[in-house]
């Protein structure tokens, strides 16, 4: 799917907008809490995602400030000589709180804030650890580009030493947590839904324009409780952006992309309604190995929870443990969470890990890693737009 930002990180973001955009910063005491709904924003000032483009890379690799909500999603599985795996996650977000900057004096000024989310999964030490930053788009704290594509924040950076975006750098770290990788795709872009644009809802405009290089090889280090990891592997990057997405029924969402053995990636969405149903919008894409796709619809999608996970400290229920069988292309598989423990409990709360996947494609066994993100099961995402 990928990712409408939850109510909690909205409404944060807001409130910091809200200041941001004045030139300063409010002292923190003088702040209203972070789950009062702000003033802040009004997304029907922004454009919205109606109808399929056309994209051109590097350009649309970089923001597009005309849309309030905007991610570039990376994702890995990766292992050191000895067998150690790891997993990780480098999330940069935008959040705008108008298409057009208003003028201010001071350098400080802006209508955009970014943050970050970075985690990694030590699967040996049974360790998950996660970490956020925030800034404003100004002043060169934070930012973005598409010539050259570039995202930074602060000393967090990715940036494309190709210029096509396929071959990318990633850096960020924050104490004893960090990594330092060098990723290249191995197949072309890949255009989610139609053409690009990935409905979310039936209503018009509930969408948003999704690219993928779903298999980036992956090398370079990580660091943990300050030891550094020498790692290859694997790693999904989703760039994402819209203004309004979910239906005023949906509570949240289960997402999956997955990299199989036979080259094979596949991703998936599925949409929770507060009723329990799940949306018929929902639905994914299978990637072949050369790189062509096949669209999915939810109803060529099975899917069975075998086990949750509650965490102890917010009390959510989780999945944590699927069946996913598609009938149409004869394939069945299981997925597990290479640890059960991976919520992200930071400004918001989800639950975002790395899947070991083993089952069977045209009757031969099959392997792979991936990614889920699991939000909604800590509270409610309704009427997040």
């Amino acid at each position: 799917m990928r990712r409408t930002i939850p109510l909690i990180i909205i409404l944060l973001i807001s409130i910091l907008l809200w200041s941001l955009s004045r030139g300063k910063v409010e002292a923190e005491d003088s702040l209203p809490p972070a789950l009062r709904v702000a003033s802040g924003t009004n997304h029907t000032d922004f454009a919205r995602a109606l109808e399929p483009r056309q994209f051109t890379l590097p350009q649309d690799h970089g923001p597009h400030l005309e849309y309030q909500t905007e991610w570039w999603y990376f994702t890995g599985n990766l292992e050191t000589v000895e067998g150690q795996h790891f997993g990780y996650q480098l999330t940069f977000f935008r959040r705008g709180l108008s298409p057009e900057p208003q003028p201010r004096e001071s350098s400080f000024a802006t209508n955009q804030i970014y943050f970050a989310h970075l985690a990694i999964t030590d699967v040996a030490e049974s360790s998950h650890q996660e970490v956020e930053r925030f800034s404003r788009g100004a002043s060169g704290l934070a930012g973005a580009s598409g010539e050259p594509f570039q995202i930074w924040l602060e000393d967090w950076t990715l940036k494309a030493l190709n210029e096509e975006g396929s071959h990318l750098h990633l850096s960020a770290s924050e104490g004893d947590l960090g990594l330092d990788l060098e990723l290249r795709s191995e197949k072309p872009v890949v255009l989610h839904g139609e053409s690009g644009l990935s409905p979310k809802s039936d209503d018009p405009g509930n969408a948003s324009y999704y690219l993928s290089y779903t298999r980036l090889w992956t090398s370079g280090l990580l660091q943990m409780d300050g030891i550094e990891f020498e790692v290859q592997g694997q790693s999904w990057f989703d760039h994402e952006w819209s203004t309004s997405v979910l239906g005023e029924e949906a509570v949240g969402w289960d997402w999956f992309g997955l990299q199989l053995s036979d080259n094979r990636d596949l991703m998936f969405f599925l949409i929770r309604n507060n009723d329990g149903s799940i949306d018929s919008i929902s639905g994914g894409t299978l990637v072949e190995a050369d790189g062509s796709t096949v669209p999915l619809g939810v109803d060529e999608i099975e899917i069975q929870v075998l086990d949750y996970w509650q965490s102890p400290e917010t009390g959510a229920d989780y999945p944590s443990s699927w069946q996913v069988s598609l009938p149409a292309m004869d394939l069945d598989l299981n997925i597990e969470p290479w640890l059960k423990d991976q919520e992200m409990n930071i400004s918001l709360v989800y639950w975002e890990g790395a899947v070991n996947v083993s089952g069977f494609s045209n009757g031969l066994q099959i392997s792979g890693n991936g990614y889920v993100e699991l939000t909604g099961y800590a509270y409610s995402f309704q009427g997040i737009f």
